[in-house]
């Protein structure tokens, strides 16, 4: 029998376009175009001139025979330039591969030849590492400086033309191409690399533009919203807001540095209604100089991953004008697509009970399709009780495209048609997920992934060291930090904890050093296998003797 809705009925230009963020800004632009779009320092930029700063960059870009399918790198601070590229690479139908500003000069140099890197705009500030990396990546990109106007620095510059004089000859009324397709790519970001090189997360413009809406709908964001950006616009895009605050006509407030002082003035001056940050993030503001701190007009809404805060924390928090609430999520997922969704009812709670709930991890975004806890070998749900665990796994439309050049890593992500995340927890029975541990030993500092596996590697090349073994240590500042416990070769002298820093410096990025080294005999099964279980419990129970 012939389905009478689908007959006669198909797609066609007028009732069918691909999903992109990108047409937001178009939209802002249009309606409002003398918002204030984005501040820095002491420049305003409207959203008309966003947009043709965004056009001028596609442009620009364009010109040097960039187009579908190239990569643009970005190395840059929480910038202008670094909005723009979010709008003026996807253009053109190029690909937004931001790095993180803290890696080392062997990894992004990894990084650009693995995406196969045709451009590679770049701030000032990190020139030295930047440099180093040019020197070890087998591509050649066209490198363009950034020279922050507000915030002068005095790196070397390292490339060809500065950004200010790339964008200055483009076109501000440049007609860019939508995708073709909404499953286009539109980003690239590379995981921290838990047992080897990092992988490459493929985002594609449908999952952008549905994550970017989902954003205000959690963050109950209204329009024209004063976000500050404490967090990197590197790590997951911003977690999609670069594209949000133009859903919204929202002002972006940026902040090339996270310091105490400037975070206050900003939140008072701008009157910011959102911000998002790690634990490190609301530490900082709360340690502030009391001098620093500033009465603020209203709550500020300020969203946080990685780790549970304190309640200490939460508290401190609410009596300084904010409002905490805790997401999770992967690169993968576009970053957090998961919300611990608050009751009202549980207002009423005594702290402790407040406390347990606010660990959970919580429920989907609405944008995100599917949330469940499963056996991962049977794939069955485990059951809705708190207390048997299983694998967390995610399914929908913000789940990435898989891994570039990995087919077999995105099939054993996407097996038995749930993306596997790796982590492991359990589901309530009002269906909120509470993570019970990390299966990969994710160490996650300051909002930043750190391997645990990277870091014993390192260790384990030291001359003294038999066997290493890196777990998690709660910290109420950075959230976690990596400890280190170690046994010894026959006879070694004990190194200081000084000389295993330095060791461990000249190997790894500086936020992936461990905070504390334990030199005793590690606990192993019957087959040799360190019980990584007993070690972190040993770096809890360490942190109490401290105290």
């Amino acid at each position: 029998m012939t389905n009478p809705y689908e007959t006669d009925l198909d797609k066609n230009p007028a009732n069918y376009q691909p999903l992109t963020p990108l047409l937001f800004l178009e939209r802002a632009a249009s309606v409002f175009p003398n918002h204030v779009a984005i501040i820095h320092g002491t420049k305003t930029t409207t959203y008309e001139q966003f947009y043709a700063r965004s056009r001028k960059l596609a442009s620009a870009l364009s010109s040097q025979g960039i187009g579908k399918g190239d990569t643009v790198s970005v190395m840059l601070a929480n910038t202008p330039p670094m909005l723009e590229a979010h709008y003026g690479v996807p253009m053109i139908g190029a690909v937004l591969h931001s790095m993180n500003t803290r890696l080392d000069a062997a990894v992004i140099a990894f990084q650009l030849d693995h995406a196969e890197s045709k451009v590679f705009i770049t701030d000032r500030e990190f020139a030295p590492v930047v440099k180093e990396a040019l020197a070890l990546a087998k591509v050649k990109p066209i490198v363009i400086d950034y020279d922050d106007p507000e915030f002068p620095q005095d790196g070397t510059l390292v490339g060809e033309i500065e950004y200010e004089a790339f964008i200055r000859d483009g076109d501000g009324a440049f007609e860019w191409q939508m995708p073709d397709d909404e499953w286009d790519a539109i980003s690239l970001n590379y995981t921290s690399g838990t047992t080897g090189n990092p992988k490459g997360v493929v985002y594609h413009h449908r999952g952008a533009h549905l994550l970017a809406q989902g954003n205000a709908l959690t963050a109950s964001m209204p329009k024209h919203s004063i976000y500050l950006w404490t967090l990197p616009m590197f790590h997951c895009n911003g977690w999609c807001f670069p594209w949000t605050l133009s859903a919204i006509v929202g002002t972006h407030v940026c902040l090339r540095w996270v310091r105490q002082k400037a975070i206050w003035d900003a939140l008072a001056d701008h009157k910011v209604t959102h911000l998002c940050g790690a634990p490190i993030v609301m530490s900082t503001i709360l340690a502030a100089a009391q001098e620093d701190k500033r009465a603020l007009p209203h709550t500020v809404e300020f969203f946080t991953a990685a780790a549970p805060p304190p309640e200490s924390v939460l508290a401190a928090m609410k009596d300084s004008g904010f409002n905490v609430t805790h997401l999770y999520g992967l690169t993968e997922i576009y970053g957090p697509a998961v919300v611990n969704d608050w009751h009202n009812e549980w207002d009423a709670l005594e702290p402790a009970a407040q406390a347990a709930l606010k660990a959970r991890q919580g429920v989907r975004y609405a944008a995100l399709e599917g949330l469940s806890v499963r056996d991962p070998e049977t794939m069955k749900e485990v059951p809705w009780d708190g207390e048997t665990i299983g694998e967390v796994m995610c399914r929908g439309n913000v789940v990435m495209k898989g891994y570039l050049k990995n087919p077999k890593a995105s099939a054993e992500a996407f097996a038995g048609g749930w993306f596997h995340t790796g982590d492991l927890g359990v589901m309530h029975q009002d269906g909120y997920i509470q993570l019970k541990d990390r299966s990969k030993d994710i160490i996650i500092s300051g909002g930043e992934n750190i391997s645990s596996i990277e870091v014993e590697d390192a260790l384990y090349k030291h001359p003294e060291i038999a066997a290493a073994a890196v777990v998690a240590m709660p910290d109420d500042k950075w959230g976690e930090t990596p400890c280190a416990f170690i046994e010894l070769n026959a006879g070694a002298s004990p190194p200081s904890n000084e000389d295993l820093q330095a060791w461990c410096r000249e190997k790894l990025a500086t936020f992936k050093i461990p905070r504390r080294f334990v030199i005793e005999d590690l606990p192993k099964t019957s087959t040799g296998k360190i019980q990584k279980f007993i070690l972190r419990e040993r770096a809890k129970e360490l942190i109490l003797q401290a105290e």
